[in-house]
């Protein structure tokens, strides 16, 4: 780590401290961190992002076994996903210690909580001190960032520190898993993410979908209209038809045959693979949104290990 990096580190330490707001990077996405045991703090994350206050956010400690002071029962199938996952991107719901205020969990009774697998990003939480909750650094509902550049282009000087590890390694959320959501206890997949589903029940056997639309969601990423570029987005499928007036973006996995149809066109991985598509996933969203196309047509990708996840986003930023 530079010097440079080690006194914004150290600046940002402070802030967080002080109950200020930071943007930093994980390996997901770019985070909007504040000390998630100050309430006041955590108000001011959804006031910057205009995010509504039912929808929860995920608690970021710097070691696995800072869990027990956020949580009240860590069960067996819970430590085999911590000691296979983490540090990384997966995101574990379970009842919450009665120091997590309610304005971090929307007044349910349980919390989201990972350890980053992003050393920065333990660096900062481990000398702050404290917890960090933070969703992405975005405006409430639209495409995540993935970069610094992303998180100041949302924000400007509304974010007054944001510090710059490069691109993220991963590109889309972490896979958030319950274990309050089943009655019989069982895990549950709330959102598919950065650890893909097939190595989960490899690790755990089996594992619950979440196929309902939640009145008041209990982890992030479930709300049905997410991760949305302004330009209108829709999913390709053999019926698609176009009008030939519009200027029409496409977001595909490899290189189209058919690339004198659209005005301009992005290659998410010119091998089909899926983990380096949703390392790009969210930058290309961005830049098909930056030119004034009139629509952006996303072509599906096969929905194994990350592409799952990745069709997760295209539906919810295709939801208006």
């Amino acid at each position: 780590m530079s010097s440079s990096d080690k006194q914004n580190l150290s600046r940002a330490t402070q802030m967080i401290r002080q109950g200020l707001l930071v943007g930093f990077p994980t390996e997901t996405v770019y985070g909007l961190g504040a000390n998630a045991l100050d309430a006041t703090a955590v108000a001011a994350v959804f006031a910057l992002k205009e995010r509504p206050k039912f929808d929860p956010l995920i608690v970021h400690i710097a070691d696995p076994s800072d869990l027990s002071d956020l949580v009240k029962d860590i069960p067996a199938a819970a430590k085999t996903l911590i000691e296979r996952f983490w540090p990384g991107p997966l995101s574990l719901v379970l009842v919450k210690q009665d120091c997590v205020p309610d304005i971090v969990t929307a007044g349910l009774p349980s919390v989201a909580v990972r350890c980053p697998g992003h050393l920065m990003a333990r660096t900062l939480i481990r000398e702050a001190g404290v917890p960090i909750a933070a969703p992405s650094a975005n405006r409430f509902g639209m495409v995540s960032p993935t970069t610094a550049q992303h998180v100041r282009e949302q924000f400007g000087d509304r974010l007054s520190m944001v510090l710059d590890d490069g691109p993220c390694r991963v590109g889309v959320e972490s896979t958030v898993i319950s274990f309050v959501e089943s009655p019989n206890g069982m895990a549950t997949l709330l959102r598919p993410g950065g650890v893909p589903l097939e190595e989960i029940e490899a690790v755990i056997g089996p594992i619950e979908k979440s196929t309902h639309q939640p009145s008041r969601p209990s982890s992030p990423g479930q709300l049905t209209s997410h991760y949305a570029p302004r330009t209108p987005l829709v999913i390709a499928d053999q019926d698609t038809t176009y009008n030939d007036h519009q200027r029409r973006g496409l977001l595909c996995l490899k290189t189209p045959t058919n690339a004198a149809s659209f005005s301009a066109i992005e290659v998410l991985s010119e091998s089909g693979c899926l983990r380096t598509a949703a390392v790009n996933l969210f930058a290309a969203m961005r830049r098909l949104d930056a030119i004034g196309l009139d629509c952006i047509i996303a072509e599906p990708v096969p929905e194994v290990d990350l592409g799952l996840a990745i069709m997760d986003r295209l539906r919810r930023a295709a939801a208006k």
